[in-house]
């Protein structure tokens, strides 16, 4: 029985990579400096990663790693600037800071297009991200091929300094948030969601990609965040 789940699961895995479409802004520039706010979801929100006990996150071997990854991800990107991020029971939030970088990044090719990946871009970052926890977790689980987290990933364009600080706030408090957050698979339906969808219901309908982006690719640019000048990389 365990094999047949296990092979059910891959192929349930297959079928979504097919079935999913990009939700990517069009004719949009991930190369570009910026902030920009990340969510990737676990796999049917499995609680791989870790518990929230008494509004603390307290992280699981797989968690764990999750959050290595995640900061080696700056260590082998000089572009990078490391900010809020957090490691949730089944899902992960963080920002990235992209810089003006040398070398090949000003000279990439600027748009991503199906199959052919842009090198430094957001989409990239995440897709090698994912694929490295992936095949980390599995091996440590011994569970090849399984999938671990959802086929696409949830972004939002940072557009001003008010915004950044909104986010960062959401990033921080997420587990406190935890007994009413949408990804809670113990938390839907409860009464006591009522109070806090109000003061996280912008953010949410953002990275749960409910609410519709008003701006066009072309007046998202020359975005300037005044806490970040002159900051430097350790």
């Amino acid at each position: 029985m365990k094999n047949c789940w296990g092979t059910a699961r891959r192929a349930q895995c297959q079928l979504m990579t097919h079935r999913c479409r990009s939700i990517r802004l069009k004719e949009y520039n991930y190369c570009q400096p910026g902030a920009y706010f990340v969510t990737v979801c676990a796999h049917h929100q499995e609680c791989a990663f870790g518990d929230v006990i008494d509004g603390n996150m307290h992280l699981n071997e797989c968690g764990q790693l999750v959050g290595r990854e995640w900061l080696k991800t700056f260590d082998i990107r000089k572009n990078l600037l490391l900010d809020q991020y957090i490691v949730m029971p089944n899902h992960f939030h963080g920002i990235i800071v992209m810089t003006a970088g040398r070398g090949t990044l000003q000279r990439a090719p600027a748009l991503e297009q199906f199959g052919k990946p842009v090198s430094n871009s957001l989409p990239t970052i995440i897709r090698l991200f994912k694929s490295t926890t992936t095949k980390q977790i599995n091996e440590w689980r011994k569970t090849p091929g399984m999938c671990l987290w959802q086929r696409n990933y949830y972004e939002h364009i940072i557009r001003n300094e008010d915004e950044l600080n909104r986010v960062r706030e959401y990033v921080a408090n997420n587990p406190l948030q935890w007994e009413f957050d949408t990804e809670n698979p113990n938390g839907r339906g409860t009464l006591q969601r009522a109070p806090t969808k109000k003061q996280w219901g912008y953010l949410e309908e953002k990275i749960c990609g409910k609410a519709q982006e008003n701006n066009s690719p072309k007046s998202m640019r020359g975005t300037s965040f005044p806490s970040l000048h002159g900051r430097q990389r350790n």
